[in-house]
């Protein structure tokens, strides 16, 4: 049976001020109502049923695909299969946990692999490459989707194709299958504009089906440490070990991209050609390109006042922009930062996230309103020695159980009903009510209603930062 399995771990640098690493892109709704993630979901149709979808993610975005996943009609978060990596060691590994975890389940699974952050303009006709490639994956063939370039991208990796590959009739494939003659890096302009007129090369998507058990097959031969730590993995899944076995593997394991460490090696591997409209969005000129313009090329956003601007990227999060004459430039507003830049120099955005990284600025990692198992805080205003927030915790949902050795904490309830431990007391407070957490004490907040519950958090004391806790219970499987 055809499975799908989405590649939704990783951290977000290039459509940065909004993709940030603790929540990048795909967890966006960038080019309309739902997420990049759960775009990437609805695209599959009827093709994959909900108890055979997985996603692969990092443990600090489980939080985040299982909300994206509930929020999804029909679809609860208990009927798709969410994996956990301890820690990002590429794609190999990803999809190798994946493969071990479909085989054990399913011997004679066909896995589908989708990046959870790119974009698919024709997704009929993308369902029906996949659905007619099943019969390459059931003769052990490993099959990648190359996508039809429509100009000469510098951004991607090629692919060139070799001989054309003899379809027999029951594969039922109507598309065009070749042999692969290589893969080539990103190429300058020049040579990328003789790859699109020459008609033998394609872009690689980084989407692929495959059966489980070939692609272990082929980890075996091509990445043995890899598959050594799989083997591992799997013998430990029936047991009470297989969190701590997990983790212990992939501390060891190389990073590497299953593109260099198999497919470029394997004498398995066929390219599909695929036209079905397709970006990884890269960067802000193509989310540009892919949304709604006005009459001048602009994209602006609902709370943007523009006067004779041409062919710019407007967008503000919350407060009110107003733009005069701008000229093929991008601009992104949000509560914390704010870019502006060139269109032809979009590119730089990730050097200067990398910059800002070194520098040990948090807004290059984390948004100003953090997303959490139990909801969200937000920073309202910091100083020395103090530090206010706005809390959301979602109905039905709480905090751990936790103490800190260098602050204290006051409490204020502004929407909802909280439930509250303090030390030795038990209670609830309701709007306008409030209490104080002395240093060094056990306390909880929780939301035993069917509303939000919003709070503000006044911080005191030497050192405010979010690792002071020390956490005794846990909803979300976090105390150590």
């Amino acid at each position: 049976m055809l499975h799908a399995v989405i590649l939704a771990g990783g951290g977000g640098t290039r459509l940065w001020p909004l993709s940030r690493m603790q929540y990048p892109k795909q967890f966006l709704p960038l080019l309309g109502e739902y997420t990049l993630l759960q775009q990437t979901i609805l695209r599959l149709d009827a093709t994959v049923p909900p108890q055979r979808l997985w996603v692969v993610t990092g443990n600090e975005q489980t939080h985040l695909v299982h909300l994206q996943l509930s929020a999804l009609p029909g679809l609860g978060e208990s009927t798709a299969q969410v994996l956990t990596e301890p820690v990002g060691r590429n794609t190999a590994a990803a999809i190798g946990l994946a493969a071990v975890h479909l085989q054990r389940c399913d011997p004679e699974a066909i896995m589908a692999v989708l990046p959870a952050d790119h974009w698919i303009d024709r997704p009929r006709t993308f369902l029906t490459l996949l659905q007619g490639a099943i019969g390459l994956a059931e003769r052990e063939k490993l099959v990648t989707f190359g996508i039809v370039p429509d100009h000469a991208a510098t951004g991607y990796g090629y692919i060139h194709r070799g001989n054309p590959f003899f379809v027999s009739p029951e594969c039922q494939s109507d598309s065009a299958v070749y042999d692969v003659e290589r893969f080539v890096e990103k190429p300058d302009l020049s040579t990328a504009q003789a790859y699109v007129s020459n008609g033998t090369y394609y872009w690689n998507a980084g989407i692929f089906l495959w059966r489980a058990s070939t692609i272990l097959e082929e980890i075996a031969t091509y990445l043995p440490a890899l598959h050594e730590g799989l083997t591992e993995i799997a013998d430990s899944l029936d047991t009470n070990k297989a969190k701590e076995t997990l983790a212990a593997v992939y501390q060891r394991l190389e990073s590497v991209s299953i593109d260099y460490g198999v497919l470029e090696k394997s004498a398995r591997l066929l390219v599909v050609a695929a036209d079905i409209g397709w970006s990884d969005l890269g960067e802000w000129t193509a989310i540009h390109r892919l949304s709604p313009q006005d009459e001048q090329g602009n994209t602006l956003s609902v709370n943007v006042l523009d006067r004779g601007s041409k062919n710019s990227f407007i967008h503000s999060s919350r407060r009110p922009i107003v733009t005069i004459g701008l000229k093929d430039l991008v601009v992104v507003d949000t509560e914390d930062a704010l870019l502006v830049c060139a269109q032809d120099r979009i590119q730089e955005v990730k050097t200067v996230v990398q910059q800002l990284q070194t520098e040990g600025a948090e807004v290059a990692n984390s948004p100003h309103t953090v997303q959490r198992p139990w909801g969200t805080y937000t920073v309202l205003e910091e100083g020395p020695g103090f530090k206010v927030k706005r809390v959301v915790v979602r109905p039905r949902a709480a905090l751990s159980l936790q103490l800190h050795h260098h602050r204290s904490e006051h409490w204020v309830v502004v929407r909802g009903v909280a439930s509250v431990i303090n030390g030795e007391q038990d209670f609830r407070l309701a709007a306008n009510q409030s209490t104080y957490i002395p240093l060094g004490t056990k306390h909880r907040l929780g939301n035993p209603g069917t509303e939000s519950l919003e709070i503000i958090e006044v911080q005191t004391g030497s050192y405010l930062g979010e690792d002071d806790i020390v956490r005794f219970a846990d909803l979300y499987n976090r105390v150590p």
